[in-house]
């Protein structure tokens, strides 16, 4: 390393000049392109085992079992959250329109369903007035009709009522 670069002499206030600027940079460079040297990913230890002693690792194999509530509880955590992200878009897409109303967008908006409106209440009319005038006199209810008239009277401090029927 150049003296100017080492961690004991910070870069603050001390000036390089340009061909050990560019030297240092040539070796940056390098050092950044250089590839690593190769490492093994595996080894094998072929040695003898001991007769007595300390037992070598062993591999364990990984049999792990998730119980069906967790996965579960997982699984419904994640439908819960992508619910609630789109009802916080539903509702920021919502106030986005609010924000920008004007009567002309309101208008824009609520004339067509105006119009779908009064057509529809047109052709109701038009069917009801197609369907003809009654001209008997219909009663629903067949027999002797009953007239009573009930009085009803509330006093005391304990609520009594008094009903008095008249017929």
């Amino acid at each position: 390393m150049f003296p100017e670069t080492t961690p004991e002499a910070p870069l603050s206030g001390v000036r390089m000049s340009d061909d050990v600027a560019a030297a240092e940079a040539a070796r940056i460079i390098k050092e950044a392109y250089t590839p690593a040297p190769e490492t093994p990913t595996a080894y094998r230890d072929d040695s003898p085992l001991p007769t007595y002693g300390d037992t070598p690792p062993v591999m364990q194999p990984d049999r792990r079992i998730v119980p069906a509530w967790a996965a579960g509880t997982a699984v419904a955590g994640i439908g819960v959250g992508a619910a609630f992200v789109g009802i916080g878009c539903g509702v920021w897409l919502a106030c986005q329109g609010f924000a920008a109303v004007s009567l002309t967008s309101v208008l824009f908006v609520t004339l067509p369903i105006a119009a779908v409106a009064g057509v529809f209440t047109a052709i109701g009319t038009a069917l009801r007035s197609l369907k003809g005038i009654h001209t008997e006199n219909h009663h629903h209810y067949r027999g002797p009709v009953r007239q009573e008239n009930t009085t009803t009277k509330t006093y005391g401090l304990i609520a009594r009522t008094r009903n008095e029927h008249h017929g």
